[in-house]
């Protein structure tokens, strides 16, 4: 197994559209990339500890590669917004992708690079590429949001 962190606005549309792929075994939904340890929502929602709503998800690489998970990352977000994704704005709905490793950054700059020159956006890409760094549990009622409220999914 291994973990891929992505930050796209609202946790609960992402961490929804991840869960969907056949191969991720979990999602969570979390704060990184902050200065703040431990951080509750309202904190991360007040813009001053740094933070950004994440998705934190474990796969099965031989099930599902990296590259899949961020060609979704790409589909499922604006990645040209600076600190927003559609009516929700603030730098804790920045877009990131937050690498574990030498491999995710070089893949995730490789990416980024494609995206940048497919033309597909009007405007140059603001997403991030950072280190991974500690991962704050969101707090309960946020995971699985859609699935513990009935609602259905978005990306079904």
């Amino acid at each position: 197994m291994e973990k891929a962190s992505f930050a796209a606005g609202c946790f609960w549309g992402i961490e929804d559209a991840f869960g969907q792929v056949p191969g991720v075994i979990q999602t969570e939904v979390g704060y990184m990339g902050g200065n703040w340890p431990n951080p509750t929502y309202h904190q991360v929602c007040s813009g001053v500890t740094g933070h950004a709503e994440t998705v934190r998800v474990i796969y099965i690489p031989e099930l599902v590669g990296y590259h899949d998970l961020l060609d979704l990352f790409w589909q499922i977000h604006d990645p040209t917004q600076v600190n927003r994704q559609g009516p929700d704005r603030g730098p804790q709905y920045r877009s990131a992708i937050f690498v574990h490793d030498e491999g995710q950054r070089a893949a995730a700059m490789a990416s980024r690079a494609a995206q940048d020159a497919s033309g597909r956006h009007r405007r140059r890409i603001a997403t991030i590429i950072e280190p991974a760094g500690d991962f704050w549990r969101a707090e309960e009622y946020h995971q699985q949001y859609f699935a513990k409220r009935g609602l259905a999914s978005l990306h079904a």
